[in-house]
């Protein structure tokens, strides 16, 4: 008998407190989202002609000389995989993570064999999540003259699409300034194709 008189109770709670939790708190908050941050709620998408091409929040792989270059990603099973995000979690000492680095800094030099400039630690360490968008301003500058040469744009073009797509310091004191590499990349297409 008591056991009747607490079973209602409970499963009036139950269902209650799931229709509060799982649909009324969810819906209010989605729509709250859509209404005050559309953008960030839909994903942060870039749309280049009609077409999602990125989130400005997601690194993605780029290789081509003629695009600026992304921090390294150690998500599995491949590299940008939004799917799986995960640092390597390597030691600084691990010998793994210094043949990594070792030979990303060789990859960056046979790109462009004359820069003699010390590679930027962004360029060949992976970031905690793995799909940092964004690289250093100095990781932008260390690339800028391979990317003039290959595209054959003058430096100074260049240089000032990174100073264009620069993000100075939340608030003006946190962080550091950096670029999106997605966005700076596309900038480039842009430039290039008005051009032809």
């Amino acid at each position: 008998m008591k056991n009747d008189a607490l079973l209602r109770p409970a499963l009036t709670l139950f269902l209650l407190f799931s229709l509060l939790t799982g649909l009324a708190y969810p819906l209010v908050v989605t729509g709250v989202a859509q209404a005050a941050f559309p953008a960030a709620a839909n994903g942060s998408l870039i749309v280049e002609n009609g077409k999602a091409v990125g989130s400005s929040l997601i690194g993605q792989g780029f290789s081509d000389p003629g695009h600026f270059w992304s921090r390294p990603s150690a998500t599995s099973p491949m590299a940008y995989n939004a799917g799986n995000s995960s640092g390597s979690n390597l030691a600084p000492t691990a010998p793994a993570l210094v043949d990594a680095v070792k030979a990303r800094v060789e990859a960056l030099r046979a790109a462009d064999p004359g820069n003699t400039a010390p590679v930027p630690v962004d360029l060949v360490t992976t970031s905690a999540s793995g799909l940092d968008p964004h690289i250093s301003r100095a990781a932008a500058d260390y690339q800028l003259a391979r990317v003039a040469r290959v595209r054959q744009l003058p430096v100074a073009q260049v240089q000032a699409m990174v100073e264009a797509q620069t993000e100075g310091r939340w608030l003006g004191f946190v962080g550091e300034p950096r670029v999106n590499v997605l966005k700076l990349n596309l900038a480039l297409d842009r430039a290039t194709m008005a051009t032809r």
